[in-house]
């Protein structure tokens, strides 16, 4: 079973990240539409695409992965498997791959993951997309309920492999709060992609 009814489009922006991160959220602050999310984790089945008709480009809000309850372990691989080809199968209009994280929580669940069997799924999704050529850009969400900032944007980048002071990957690293509809660092790094893509047509999506 994998994802299916993709709007016929030759630019993309993928939202990626666990369930409850607020990528919907996020989704709506992008495009200014509201999509129904469900209160249960792992409700969005399907890929949400947002479109313009006129125009050719989206943004795709994909899955929530990894741990959703009530929702059986094969179903979640099979939500994961499904993810990874979906950004395979697209990656040339994919102009970012963006990873959604909690910023409270994201560097917790990547250290109670971490060990000889497993790699965290946040970790194994940041090194995929840059593995198929996607740029990845990691919107560190829900910022606004972190106290020590710098020094969780720190963490977070040395778990990703991003060698720390944050700072200096602030073309990948954007904090960001969507329920505040403040997510003007991760426009910035949209504008520069979409920039160095030369889609300079598509900026006012960004703007």
């Amino acid at each position: 079973m994998t994802f299916e009814g993709r709007p016929d489009r030759d630019a993309e922006v993928v939202l990626v990240g666990r369930s409850n991160v607020g990528k919907s959220t996020l989704m709506r602050e992008l495009t200014g539409h509201d999509f129904t999310t469900g209160k249960k984790p792992g409700v969005t089945r399907q890929p949400n695409h947002y479109d313009w008709a006129a125009e050719d480009f989206m943004f795709t809000d994909l899955p929530g992965f990894g741990f959703m309850s009530g929702v059986e372990a094969d179903r979640r691989e099979a939500i994961k498997t499904d993810l990874v080809r979906y950004v395979e199968d697209n990656a040339e209009h994919i102009l970012a791959g963006v990873l959604v994280v909690d910023g409270k929580s994201v560097v917790d669940i990547i250290d109670r993951h971490t060990n000889e069997e497993e790699i965290p799924h946040d970790v194994e999704l940041f090194s995929f997309l840059q593995d198929v050529d996607v740029p990845p850009v990691v919107a560190v969400n829900k910022m606004d309920k972190v106290d020590d900032r710098d020094e969780r944007l720190n963490e977070l980048c040395d778990r990703l492999g991003l060698y720390p002071p944050w700072q200096q990957w602030d073309h990948i690293v954007a904090p960001i709060s969507a329920k505040r509809g403040s997510i003007e660092p991760l426009l910035e790094i949209l504008r520069e992609r979409f920039h160095e893509a030369k889609r300079d047509d598509l900026l006012k999506f960004v703007s």
